[in-house]
C-alpha cells in the first residue's frame, strides 16, 4: 500500500501546475480577460512608482494582446546568480521571483501584484508570448511558446528611452474562448483612469484619461437625483475617495486596493463603520438624534450612498491570486484620517449632513414598519388562512390581468435580475418576485422554520394558496382554481450558486406543493452563457460546448460577451433571453414518476451525505 501511494504522488514543475490547474491562478478559464489584467497591472505598478504616464494596450482581431509601458525596463542582459537565466527571463518563467516582496524596495510593498506569480501565469497560459524590454541604449527580447523559452536576442536600442512591451496569444488548449472582451476592458480602463489621474491609457487607438476621482461619481450617479449639494472628496497619499448620496434607496460602493478592484475585506468594513460612527456622532451633536434616541444602523445610513475609493497600502493579503477579496490590510487611514475629515465636511455642510441623517431616519422607520408587517403576516398565518385575504410579499411586482390562467410568475435570483425583469416584462400577464439569496431547504427544515421563513411564505402567498402551520406540521392546501399563475418560472444565474438556488426552489415545490409540478406549472429559464456578435447579427450561446461548435463555424470573426449572471444583462438582453415569449428560452419541469423524483431530491438535499457521494461518484462502482 505504501509503495502504491508513493508511486501515485507526483511532483509538477510550476509551469505544469499552472497549466493543469489554471483556476488556482486566474479564477476561471471561460475567457482570458485575467491575463490582460495581470499584464496591465505590472505596467500600472511602474506608473504608480513614478515611471511613465502612458500605457498603450491593443487587442487585435486575431486575439493577440499587447501592453506597452514607459517604465524603467528590466535589467538588460543581466544574469541571475547561477548564470542560468537573465533577469528578464526569470520575471516571466520563474515562479516566486519578484521585485515586490519588500516594503523598502522599488515598489515599497504597495503594488497590486506582490507574489511574483501573475506574469508567469500569463506566460504559462499563452500559446506564445513575446517580451521586449529596453533601457540605457540596450534591449533584450524573449519569445516563449506555452511558457517555454524558444529564443532570445539582444543588442543596441535605437534611442535612450526605456520601457517594456508584452505581447501574447491566449492558449486555446486552456481557455473555452480565447477572445479577450474588448468592451469589458474599455470600461475597466475608464474606471482605472478615475483613480489614476496622471495616467493616460491608449486603448485600441482611443485616449482614456480622467482628471479626478469625482468623474467616477458622475458615472455612478447617471440619471439619479443627488440628495446633497456638495460631494465629500478626500485625497491623501494613501487614500483617494469620493462619495455622494442620491434620492434612490440603493447603494453603490466601488473599492480599490492598490488600484485593483475588490469585493470584500476589512477596508470595506472600516469604510462602512467609520461613516456610520461619524454620522451618528454628528447627528447627536446637532440634536437631530436626541439623547435617548437609539443610534442609526449602518444599513439605514448607507441608503443612497455612492462611494468610490482607492487605498494604497503595503503588504496587503488576499484570499487568492485574483485579488478580489482582501483578508488583511492596514485601515488606520480610514478610521483616523478619513473620520476626522468627514467630521469637518459635515460641520461645513450641515444641510447636506442633515439630509443624509433624515433620509436614514425614514429608512429606519420603513424597515421597522416592514418588520411589524412581517410579524403580522406570521401571526395571521399561524392557522389555516382559507378565508383571509393574502398579504402579498413586498418584493412581488404583480401583473394586472384578471385571467390568471394566462399569467406567469418569474421567481428570480437577487434584486439585480428582478429589477431588469420588472422593467422589460409585460406587466399585463407577467409578475416578478425577487429572492433574497438562497432560500430555506424545505426538505430538512422544521415546520417552525418554514413558517418563519419570509421567502417561502412569500412564494406560497403569491401563488394564492392556503397553508396550515403548527409546531408539528406545515401543510400547503393545493387548489387548482386558486392558483394565480399558470407558469411558475425559476430564473437563476448559470453558475453553481444559481444552480443551488434553482434546486432549493424545486425542493420547496416538490416537498410542499408537489401538485404544482405534476400539473405542469413549473418551468426553468435557460439563460445563455455567451452572446456572439458580428456585423449586425448576433447569436446567444448556451454553454461552452455550444461555443466550441460556434467557434469552428465562425473562426474568431466576432465579439463575445460573457454573462456572469442575470443581473449583469441589460433589461433588453434579459427580455430576449428569458422574458419575451417570442424569443425566450424556458423549459417545463415534468416527471412521469414522482416517487423517483422525490427520492432524488431526498438524496441530493437531505441530511445524509452518503447518497450525495454515491450520486457524484457512482457509489461503490
Amino acid at each position: 500500500m505504501a509503495n502504491q501511494i508513493k508511486d501515485e504522488i507526483q511532483s509538477l514543475s510550476p509551469r505544469e501546475h499552472v497549466r493543469l490547474r489554471p483556476g488556482m491562478y486566474i479564477s476561471n478559464v471561460d475567457n482570458p480577460n485575467h491575463l490582460l489584467i495581470e499584464t496591465f497591472a505590472n505596467a500600472l505598478d511602474m506608473h504608480n512608482a513614478g515611471y511613465g504616464n502612458i500605457i498603450t494596450v491593443t487587442i487585435d482581431d486575431n486575439n493577440i494582446c499587447t501592453c506597452q509601458d514607459e517604465g524603467t525596463g528590466f535589467q538588460i542582459n543581466t544574469m541571475n546568480e547561477d548564470n542560468s537565466k537573465t533577469i528578464l527571463q526569470m520575471a516571466f518563467d520563474t515562479i516566486n521571483s519578484s521585485g515586490k516582496y519588500t516594503t523598502d524596495g522599488f515598489y515599497s510593498g504597495s503594488s497590486l501584484g506582490a507574489n511574483g506569480v501573475g506574469q508567469k501565469a500569463v506566460n504559462f497560459l499563452s500559446e506564445w508570448l513575446e517580451v521586449i524590454s529596453w533601457n540605457y541604449g540596450e534591449y533584450e527580447k524573449l519569445r516563449f511558446e506555452k511558457g517555454i523559452l524558444v529564443s532570445r536576442e539582444s543588442g543596441k536600442y535605437k534611442d535612450n528611452s526605456s520601457g517594456t512591451i508584452v505581447k501574447y496569444l491566449p492558449d486555446k488548449e486552456i481557455f473555452d474562448s480565447i477572445v479577450t472582451d474588448k468592451k469589458y476592458f474599455e470600461k475597466f480602463f475608464t474606471e482605472i483612469s478615475y483613480i489614476c489621474n496622471n495616467l493616460t491609457i491608449k486603448y485600441n487607438g482611443k485616449i482614456i484619461h480622467n482628471d479626478s476621482i469625482e468623474k467616477a461619481i458622475d458615472d455612478k450617479v447617471k440619471t439619479d437625483i443627488e440628495l446633497i449639494n456638495n460631494r465629500f472628496i478626500f485625497q491623501e497619499k494613501n487614500l483617494n475617495l469620493a462619495m455622494t448620496y442620491v434620492v434612490n434607496s440603493s447603494n453603490t460602493l466601488t473599492t480599490y486596493v492598490n488600484y485593483g478592484q475588490t469585493d470584500a475585506g476589512p477596508h470595506i468594513t472600516a469604510l462602512k463603520t467609520t461613516i456610520t460612527r461619524i454620522l451618528n456622532k454628528w447627528a447627536k451633536e446637532q440634536g437631530i438624534l436626541k439623547e435617548k434616541d437609539k443610534l442609526l444602523d449602518g444599513t439605514s445610513l448607507q441608503e443612497g450612498l455612492i462611494l468610490v475609493s482607492n487605498i494604497v497600502s503595503p503588504n496587503v493579503v488576499y484570499d487568492s491570486q485574483s485579488k478580489h477579496r482582501v483578508t488583511k490590510i492596514d485601515t488606520s487611514v480610514i478610521t483616523s484620517d478619513l473620520a476626522s475629515q468627514l467630521e469637518i465636511w459635515l460641520d461645513n455642510n450641515p444641510s447636506d449632513g442633515k439630509a443624509i441623517v433624515e433620509k436614514a431616519l425614514v429608512a429606519r422607520k420603513a424597515a421597522e414598519a416592514a418588520k411589524k408587517a412581517r410579524e403580522a403576516i406570521k401571526n395571521k398565518n399561524s392557522n389555516k388562512n382559507n378565508n383571509k385575504k393574502k398579504i402579498m410579499p413586498a418584493k412581488l411586482a404583480d401583473c394586472s390581468s384578471k385571467n390568471r390562467t394566462k399569467c406567469e410568475l418569474y421567481v428570480t435570483e437577487g434584486d439585480s435580475a428582478s429589477g431588469g425583469a420588472k422593467i422589460i416584462r409585460d406587466a399585463t400577464f407577467q409578475a416578478v418576485l425577487g429572492l433574497r439569496g438562497k432560500i430555506l431547504n424545505c426538505l430538512t427544515a422544521t415546520p417552525a422554520q418554514i413558517a418563519k421563513n419570509e421567502e417561502v411564505i412569500g412564494i406560497i402567498n403569491a401563488l394564492g394558496l392556503d397553508y396550515l402551520a403548527t409546531a408539528k406540521e406545515f401543510k400547503v392546501y393545493y387548489e387548482e382554481s386558486k392558483i394565480r399563475y399558470d407558469k411558475f418560472i425559476i430564473a437563476a444565474d448559470k453558475d453553481p450558486d444559481g444552480s443551488h438556488i434553482q434546486t432549493l426552489v424545486l425542493t420547496l415545490i416538490i416537498t410542499l406543493i408537489p401538485e404544482l409540478l405534476t400539473n405542469g406549472h413549473v418551468y426553468v429559464a435557460l439563460p445563455p452563457l455567451y452572446k456572439a456578435e458580428w456585423g449586425t447579427k448576433y447569436q446567444y450561446i448556451q454553454d461552452r460546448e455550444e461555443l466550441k461548435v460556434f467557434e469552428k463555424e465562425h473562426k474568431g470573426n466576432y465579439s463575445l460577451t460573457y454573462f456572469k449572471g442575470l443581473g449583469e444583462a441589460s433589461p433588453e438582453e434579459l427580455g430576449n433571453m428569458i422574458i419575451n415569449p417570442e424569443t425566450r428560452n424556458i423549459i417545463q419541469v415534468t416527471t412521469n414518476n414522482f416517487k423517483e423524483c422525490l427520492k432524488l431530491i431526498e438524496d441530493l438535499m437531505g441530511k445524509d451525505s452518503q447518497p450525495k457521494k454515491d450520486f457524484v461518484f457512482g457509489g461503490e462502482n
